[in-house]
């Protein structure tokens, strides 16, 4: 692989935390455009942790290591300059914006992703705008509405999806997009996920669970534990984690075994 080429996104040994205290442990893991990466693992094993360190939360520190898309280590970018460039993150909890209504504040992102925002068809935006909407099954009155202000959880989540088809980003990091969704809620926002599926894009989901495993078909699998990836491979492996849960991860001599 060139290390210019940016189809890929490459964590390498990436050590990470809060407060002095060390939450990553040496992440490995490389992600290519075209590929949908599903990491599972236990409460406080460091899943979120990673997405907010990828995408620059000013809370986390950064011990040693790098992410690589292309020739640019995304962590010596400001977190608009990660977004530029193509990395995206669905929240766990989205958070509410008071006086920056959906539609200004999409407008405004898909302009900064622009590399001419000047010569931005303002009217082709919102044509898109309204179809992913209707795609999603979002009441299109919500454009006018503050962002995420009074939104029930899976409005939210919807939302956070409707930003990622109009960016169009190259890589998305899902932190459990799935968490607090009803089924029917739980089957558009995969539909939207599975929509951007294909060469140009790529994606790493967060969850606990198989359920939108089920809707979202990943190519590769990965279990982390204790602020690493212990566990790689395919589906069969989100059925194990299904039937034995992750108590057996608790067991050294099965780490040691899945390290080797």
């Amino acid at each position: 692989m060139n290390k210019n080429d940016s189809t890929y996104l490459r964590i390498e040994g990436l050590k990470a935390g809060i407060d002095g205290r060390e939450i990553l442990r040496g992440v490995n893991l490389e992600i290519s455009q075209g590929e949908v990466h599903a990491l599972m693992g236990p409460n406080g094993s460091g899943k979120s942790t990673l997405a907010n360190v990828l995408m620059g939360h000013p809370a986390y520190e950064l011990y040693e290591g790098r992410v690589m898309l292309g020739d640019i280590n995304v962590l010596e970018l400001p977190v608009h300059e990660r977004a530029r460039i193509g990395l995206f993150l669905a929240f766990q909890y989205p958070v509410s914006i008071t006086g920056v209504t959906v539609g200004k504040f999409l407008k405004r992102a898909v302009e900064a992703r622009a590399e001419n925002p000047e010569d931005m068809d303002v009217s082709s935006f919102f044509e898109k705008l309204e179809e992913t909407m209707e795609f999603l099954e979002i009441d299109p009155r919500f454009v006018g509405r503050y962002l995420n202000n009074g939104f029930s959880g899976g409005e939210k989540k919807r939302m956070e999806i409707a930003q990622m088809l109009l960016l169009e980003p190259k890589f998305a990091i899902l932190d459990e997009t799935d968490s607090g969704l009803d089924i029917d809620a739980l089957k558009v926002v995969s539909r939207g996920i599975n929509r951007l599926r294909g060469p140009d894009f790529g994606s790493l989901i967060i969850t606990h669970y198989q359920r939108i495993l089920n809707y979202v078909k990943p190519d590769r699998v990965h279990v982390m534990y204790d602020g690493r990836i212990v566990a790689s491979g395919r589906e069969e492996l989100v059925t194990k984690l299904e039937e034995r849960g992750y108590e057996w991860l608790k067991d050294e001599r099965v780490l040691e075994n899945i390290r080797k």
